[in-house]
């Protein structure tokens, strides 16, 4: 049993809001209060919507309905609501709420802008009733293309506020990426920037708006945002300046829309075949995002949270919801979090007041080569909670991050859930205690299991993650895909959502070993990628490190292992021959890596997730699949000549 690293004392459980909720539902421990909230599902996230204080224009009959089974599970049965109304106007309404500050936005030139509620609220409206002046209609897709600057966020809610579908689109991608979003929604608007830096560079993006238009037989305008004020190609009968959008007339066009109309579509990347959209709607993702943030990682009023991450992915729309909702302060950096120095994210923390912190473990891990001077010149006092997801910790940066950044005061929200699910499945809620890397229980109204393959229930061993009931913010299905959407979650087992997880529980903490489709199954053990790479990272000269399984004629599958190095070796070959060793000695001989090669950089998405089905596809040299969301493909190539088809 691995010793807690953080515990709450009583004063700091008594403060948060978890233990203020519980305690007026008048649950007395934690556990007793999860095994009610998924026995009663119904009454649970009645409670939720009645705390995060969520307005209905009109009343729901029934909490949910089931009747067509769990997989297509039904929300607040006649009610109506406008998603936008909850994030700004009833803040607005209140004297003392609507001058907050409720947006900051920063670009990696270090300009910033501010917005208070009642100046976000007035930009949103003014920007609905300006795309309806262009015949946007209820249900009409509009893509979003931009980087992480304070449009995007008011794409994303004036689209909503008039019963529109935004498509959010990572600003990393190329125009085939984006183009695949636009055909596959049919959406009829794009909006888009002229350009914006990174790490110092113009990135020219209404040129790849461009060539995503040209091929989108769908889309009628692209507006764009002119953030660099830059000479480009105008294109008269397509192009529409976000100005335009601005000064027109304005008039309030908040739709009354039903709980299950569609908001968002998020696409997210799978191992074959093109993305799949996954359908969001007004009452479901954001309560969902709104619960996790406001109880479960307890932000509030006062309160000001970022994440390091982009809109294109989950948690971009994630803290919108989890910060607008709970009335705090969201903060968007439109940059490089080491940009121009390792002291960057520190600076921003001191900067604005920054409460809630969302990094993830690899940048991390990148962060803590640097010399500690970086974060020790900041000024990190207004800390309360960091926040991860992404993928599994290592030991070495999480204690790095814990002891050294939080000086052992501030606790770590590890949170795990995906795009399908609007949240977080498994959570360290701050009620509880803490050990390295692990998850100290499920969320308030996820009933998780963990089975073998036959759907059983196992204790003390890895198994797959699965949930028994569904829950507010439950993806309604894929955009046009609903076969795909039973066959990926609900074909294993029945009635049973099974997410793709490994997972082990050990003494009511929780670990993730990896995603089940990257687990490895060496001479029948199962290995989870990540326990062989916490061994190679743990070397003074490993920075990163990914594990794939390949075929082998004896055992079965074998490891081969990725590492990125800190300094080139005099020596490459006797390194990867230590680093064998020493994940022999660690895990076992019969657990040796098959081989270990030295390369430039992994293949990672945006918020610093490795793709390991992408690693191990290039060097099988199978087809890599959809390649949309990483930051860095051309480090693929690498990886396809180590193949040993190649040798």
């Amino acid at each position: 049993m691995q010793k807690a690293a953080w515990v709450p004392d009583e004063t700091f459980i008594r403060s948060t809001r978890y233990d203020q909720f519980m305690r007026k539902l008048g649950f007395q421990e934690v556990d007793a209060f999860y095994d009610k909230s998924i026995r009663d599902i119904s009454w649970f996230w009645e409670e939720v919507v009645k705390e995060l204080n969520w307005q209905w224009t009109v009343p729901y009959n029934k909490v949910m309905d089931m009747q067509d089974g769990k997989e297509r599970t039904k929300w607040f049965i006649d009610a109506k609501c406008n998603l936008t109304y909850n994030c700004l106007d009833r803040h607005v309404e209140n004297h003392s709420s609507r001058n907050r500050l409720a947006l900051v936005w920063e670009s990696e030139n270090g300009k910033t802008i501010k917005y208070t509620y009642r100046e976000l609220l007035q930009q949103v409206q003014k920007v609905a009733s300006g795309l309806q002046r262009l015949g946007v209609e209820k249900g009409d897709r509009i893509a979003i293309y931009l980087p992480l600057i304070a449009e995007n966020v008011i794409s994303l809610l004036a689209i909503a506020r008039i019963g529109a579908i935004a498509v959010p689109c990572f600003s990393g991608f190329e125009a085939d990426a984006v183009a695949m979003r636009i055909q596959d929604s049919e959406a009829k608007i794009l909006i888009t920037a002229d350009g914006y830096w990174r790490r110092g560079n113009l990135v020219a993006m209404k040129e790849k708006a461009d060539r995503a238009a040209d091929q989108s037989p769908t889309l009628e305008k692209v507006i764009v945002v002119p953030l660099m004020e830059r000479s480009f190609e105008k294109r008269p009968n397509q192009d529409v300046n976000w100005e335009t959008l601005l000064t027109g007339t304005c008039t309030d066009t908040k739709l009354d829309l039903r709980a299950e109309d569609p908001f968002m579509l998020i696409y997210t990347s799978g191992t074959t075949g093109k993305p799949k959209g996954t359908v969001h709607v007004h009452a479901g993702f954001p309560i969902k995002s709104a619960f996790d943030a406001g109880i479960g990682m307890d932000v509030g009023p006062g309160d000001v949270l970022t994440w390091m991450t982009d809109m294109g992915w989950m948690m971009g729309p994630w803290m919108v919801f989890g910060a607008l909702v709970n009335g705090a302060t969201l903060v968007l950096y439109d940059g490089t979090p080491d940009y121009p120095n390792p002291g960057r994210l520190w600076n921003l923390v001191e900067k604005h007041g920054i409460t809630h912190l969302g990094i993830s473990p690899t940048l991390i891990r990148v962060l803590m080569k640097q010399e500690n001077k970086w974060h020790q010149n900041a000024d990190l006092s207004s800390l309360r909670v960091f926040g991860s997801t992404g993928e599994p910790w290592n030991p070495d940066p999480w204690k790095w991050l814990f002891e050294q950044v939080g000086e052992k005061k501030v606790p770590i929200f590890n949170y795990s859930g995906g795009t399908e699910t609007s949240g977080g499945i498994l959570a360290n809620v701050l009620v509880k205690p803490q050990v390295p890397c692990g998850f100290n229980g499920a969320l308030p109204g996820m009933a998780i299991g963990i089975v073998d393959e036959n759907g059983e229930e196992v204790i003390g061993e890895v198994g797959e993650l699965v949930l028994y009931q569904p829950w507010v913010g439950m993806t309604n299905s894929f955009w046009k895909a609903d076969d795909r959407y039973l066959e990926t979650y609900w074909s294993r087992f029945p009635q049973t959502w099974v997410h793709g997880d490994w997972v082990m529980e050990e003494d009511g903490q929780y670990f993730i070993t990896g995603r089940s489709d990257d687990t490895i199954k060496i001479a029948g053990k199962r290995l989870g990628p990540a326990e062989m790479e916490s061994v190679l990272v743990h070397h003074e000269n490993v920075v990163e490190a990914c594990t794939v399984g390949v075929p082998d004629p004896d055992k079965g599958e074998s490891a081969v292992c990725f590492v990125v190095l800190r300094q080139s070796e005099a020596d490459p070959t006797k390194l990867m021959e230590e680093l064998k060793e020493l994940v022999g000695s660690k895990l076992g001989k019969a657990l040796k890596p098959k081989e270990i090669w030295i390369v430039s950089g992994l293949p990672k998405t945006r918020n610093g997730k490795v793709m390991r089905r992408v690693v191990r596809s290039a060097y099988l040299q199978k087809n890599l699949g959809d390649l949309s969301a990483l930051e860095n493909p051309d480090v693929v190539q690498e990886f396809q000549t180590l193949s040993p088809k190649v040798k």
